[in-house]
């Protein structure tokens, strides 16, 4: 299996785990969105927390350039260590929620 293969059923496996976790509050559905042909991966949590509408993305991760870009994490546990427990080696992850001159500061890769 190549590497790009590898690297999306890493990442549709651990989407899907987070998808299964029921909200401890509202009527709150998690939804993992699949868009295989850009490489794109989103959780999504939408429902109601009382009268509140939820509708939020509250995880996207990318392959871009052979690499994992984490856009977004808003899951409390964070998916980087789930990537790299995984095998994914820091150089192969891009922590692309901080600003590029940031991200030298990481450990992970800058682009």
């Amino acid at each position: 299996m190549d590497k790009l293969e590898r690297y999306r059923q890493i990442i549709y496996k651990i989407i899907s785990a987070h998808a299964q976790y029921k909200s401890s509050y509202g009527d709150i559905e998690n939804l993992p969105i699949w868009d295989f042909e850009n490489d794109n991966y989103l959780l999504m949590s939408v429902g109601w927390n009382g009268i509140k509408r939820v509708h939020n993305v509250a995880l996207h991760v990318r392959i871009r350039e052979g690499k994992i870009w984490i856009e977004w994490d808003g899951i409390e546990e964070g998916i980087t260590q789930e990537l790299l427990d995984a095998g994914i080696p820091k150089e192969d992850i891009v922590l692309a929620f901080y600003h590029p001159s940031s991200r030298v500061h990481t450990g992970f890769a800058i682009a």
